[in-house]
């Protein structure tokens, strides 16, 4: 009854078979870890901004360019604080509010974003308290720069004046007449009684989009090893029923139609 499983059409479905199961088997297993190591990243980089407070602050330079592995390290930095930004739609608490944001021109004449620390509500020049005078030392967690679209930042134009969506060099040096590292700071204690903004993890270490689509391919490639299994099985089935009929004399339609003809052809020749 199976013998029809070594005809060499069987033998090449057999192979497809037993090819697919595994290699679906294995996309899903390697999707799944992906997401894992994902989770274990986002614990791991939240837990690593906790850490950060605890080290000493290093110098700026030492840190630069920011990475994931300099994310969020305590930095200090000397300089003087000039212009002065406000950075709204930012939600601290769970609370609508925005950032204050002023640049400290250090003595290698690159700016140095510092966010001094967080207001409620919407933006007002008039609440802000002016920036210290004078040279001082900061002391907070080096972030990267943001991008406009990417973790809630806000990526809408034309703001009023004093104002901009993200904290990047690439939006700050078209406001200032100087450079602007490719970086910022948030101070550990706000400025002025400001609130404090807490640091954040490096960017792609978090459950985003990405993390999720891991899972989502996971389930795809271990639905797809089923699928072959089920297609394999009707097959089968499919072949041992025709088996059957065959033996039975049971003819399908099509297959008497054309025996019928057969005769009526060979009579008219």
């Amino acid at each position: 009854m199976y013998r029809f499983l070594l005809t060499p059409r069987w033998f090449g479905i057999n192979v497809f078979v037993l090819l697919a199961i595994p290699f679906c088997i294995f996309m899903g297993s390697w999707q799944l870890s992906r997401f894992e190591d994902r989770m274990t990243e986002s614990r791991d980089a939240k837990q690593s901004v906790v850490t950060d407070e605890r080290e000493a602050a290093r110098p700026l330079a030492e840190l630069l360019p920011v990475d994931k592995a300099t994310s969020g390290k305590q930095v200090t930095a000397t300089g003087r604080y000039d212009k002065q930004l406000l950075v709204p739609d930012r939600q601290v608490d769970d609370r609508e509010g925005y950032y204050v944001l002023t640049l400290l021109r250090t003595d290698g004449g690159e700016a140095l974003p510092v966010v001094r620390g967080w207001l409620p509500g919407t933006p007002d020049p008039a609440k802000v308290p002016a920036a210290p005078k004078g040279e001082v030392t900061v002391t907070g967690a080096l972030q990267a720069s943001e991008t406009p679209g990417d973790n809630g930042v806000s990526a809408r134009g034309g703001l009023p004046a004093g104002q901009t969506s993200a904290i990047s060099a690439a939006s700050l040096i078209n406001l200032v007449p100087y450079d602007v590292y490719d970086a910022w700071v948030t101070l550990n204690t706000g400025d002025s009684g400001m609130k404090a903004v807490p640091a954040t993890a490096p960017a792609d270490s978090g459950l985003d989009l990405k993390a999720f689509q891991n899972l989502g391919y996971t389930g795809e490639w271990f639905v797809f090893a089923g699928f072959v299994v089920f297609m394999w099985f009707r097959l089968v089935r499919r072949e041992v029923e025709f088996i059957r009929d065959a033996e039975l004399g049971i003819v399908p339609d099509d297959e008497g139609q054309r025996s019928e003809e057969q005769p009526q052809e060979t009579a008219s020749a």
